[in-house]
């Protein structure tokens, strides 16, 4: 439900903000974002309940640490937190090429890009049976990236609006790789295995960013795409053997938090 809320909301933004910039200028818009931002501040101060910690004791980077390592020493861990880092950042480092690839119609791609993340995280979801939920991790990553392939082309508007549709029904992989991880974690330990889920995400995502920058900068936004998604692919291949070890959970897991597949976003 949180992935699908994030895509909801992701197509409703761009389309509002692109309704401000036309309406009002891209500064009005700004300053009308930062309100919504206060609006949301004050809602959470005052809307959400008081809640128990889970975890007991003082909390310090030193446990923090602890935690990390503790998390990272398994090596069928391992390999699900670079499958959930490495293949979503390379792809964010597509999406971050948006604005030079087509500057008039950049809020378009992004539109359908979260569009097809939303379609993903539903079908996925929701109807993929438990029988399928351990096999169908390493073949959505790769669809995630096979469609920037064709960028290399500079294909027209409609195909690149399709091709990233298409690509972006490949995140919800990582709604089941976070149930793997969570099949693979203890209990105690479930709440801190996402939060460094996200913290890894996050940084993956920015270092994409930056790393399909620096290609675009020698080449094109194009090829930089290009690139980056095979890269991406290079990735998903590596890890596969990995990801087919260990336990595996049997049906979807539902009691615990489930940190958003992406956030780009």
């Amino acid at each position: 439900m949180l992935n699908m809320s994030v895509g909801t909301m992701q197509i409703c933004g761009f389309a509002a903000g692109g309704v401000l910039v036309t309406t009002l200028s891209p500064r009005g818009t700004l300053l009308a974002g930062a309100a919504l931002y206060l609006a949301a501040a004050v809602a959470a101060r005052l809307g959400l309940t008081r809640r128990p910690p889970r975890a007991a004791g003082r909390p310090s980077a030193g446990e923090t640490w602890r935690n990390d390592a503790r998390l990272w020493s398994a090596g069928s861990r391992r390999h699900v937190y670079l499958a959930l880092w490495v293949p979503n950042g390379l792809i964010v480092g597509c999406e971050s090429l948006y604005v030079p690839y087509a500057p008039r119609h950049s809020g378009l791609l992004f539109a359908s890009a979260a569009f097809g993340m939303l379609a993903g995280d539903t079908l996925t979801g929701r109807f993929v049976p438990p029988r399928w939920r351990t096999r169908l991790s390493t073949p959505l990553c790769l669809l995630l990236a096979a469609p920037y392939l064709i960028f290399v082309l500079h294909p027209a508007l409609p195909l690149a609006v399709a091709a990233v549709a298409l690509s972006s029904l490949g995140y919800s992989a990582s709604l089941l790789l976070q149930e793997r991880l969570m099949a693979l974690t203890p209990d105690a330990l479930s709440g801190h295995a996402l939060g460094l889920h996200t913290s890894g995400m996050l940084t993956l995502q920015g270092m994409g960013a930056a790393l399909a920058g620096a290609v675009a900068q020698y080449t094109s936004p194009s090829t930089a795409m290009a690139v980056t998604a095979g890269a991406s692919i290079a990735v998903t291949l590596a890890l596969a053997p990995g990801l087919r070890s260990g336990r595996t959970p049997t049906e979807p897991v539902t009691a615990r938090p489930a940190a958003s597949g992406v956030f780009r976003k």
